[in-house]
């Protein structure tokens, strides 16, 4: 049976391309939103889906984190990276200097700043849903670009203004496929997870950090999020080398978890290699 993938879509996005990457066999299902994509695998509607977890250039992508953190159950079984090219993209016959308004993703906007900032002073930003969805909102109006991909200039066939604009040429970001459960050890692994602990007393934060350092597990990365129940209460994110059924790691989660008073495991799965991202 052929396994259906949920991705913010529509077709062209960098979410997308993703998703062929995890499996390029799969029923590809575009939904509008993250939280719609996070919806469609937890209703049973898809299988699996492709969110945008973190970009080289901008940070974490704050609507996934949310949405497996604080609004469903799902856990990330796969991990990719993919390079990231934007460009500039206009109805035929448009010329740059006719560009009043450009359309894209807030993340693509931020990621083309410098460039919009140089070549377009002038010109009003507006966010769209996604990237596919600026060349759609761009088409309907008069003066206009958006920031998107090569495969959406394709689909939509309208002319590329300029290429590789993005303010930095390593500019990659790292997608997660979710599930109702993890992936299986494999001996090359990571696992995150979202804690919280007592803010009111001094080095409560330290103290579970060191359950870290003391079994000698790499923290690949440690990043807050506001808890969004009061100012100054702050969840931490973590990614740590092994799988959660590795002895040392499964004893260090049960002692932090121990010392948290929010804690939540969101996976564990196979760090990513390029050579080996396609199944």
């Amino acid at each position: 049976m052929t396994k259906r993938l949920a991705f913010l879509g529509p077709a062209g996005t960098f979410s997308e391309q993703a998703a062929l990457l995890c499996d390029p066999r799969a029923q590809l299902l575009p939904f509008a939103t993250v939280a719609a994509v996070a919806a469609a695998v937890g209703s049973g509607m898809a299988d699996e889906g492709v969110m945008a977890i973190e970009n080289s250039l901008e940070g974490s992508v704050t609507d996934t984190l949310d949405v497996l953190i604080y609004e469903s159950a799902l856990q990330i079984r796969q991990e990719v990276v993919l390079p990231i090219e934007h460009c500039l993209l206009a109805k035929t016959g448009t010329t740059a200097d006719q560009v009043q308004t450009i359309y894209s993703h807030p993340q693509a906007l931020g990621q083309c700043r410098r460039f919009l900032e140089r070549c377009f002073p002038k010109a009003r930003l507006e966010a769209s849903l996604s990237t596919t969805a600026a060349v759609e909102q761009m088409l309907q109006q008069e003066k206009t670009a958006a920031v998107a991909t090569m495969r959406a200039a394709e689909l939509y066939d309208v002319q590329v203004l300029a290429r590789g604009i993005q303010d930095n040429q390593n500019n990659e970001t790292r997608f997660v496929l979710v599930a109702a459960s993890d992936s299986a050890a494999t001996g090359r692994d990571k696992t995150s997870l979202a804690f919280s602990v007592a803010q009111d007393r001094p080095g409560s934060l330290v103290d579970a950090l060191k359950e870290f350092s003391e079994r000698r597990i790499n923290l690949t990365k440690i990043e807050s999020r506001p808890t969004k129940q009061e100012l100054g209460k702050y969840v931490f994110l973590v990614d740590l080398e092994g799988h959660r059924t590795d002895p040392k790691v499964a004893e260090v989660l049960e002692r932090v978890q121990t010392l948290a008073y929010f804690f939540k495991v969101l996976g564990s799965y196979p760090r990513f290699e390029a050579a080996t991202a396609s199944r």
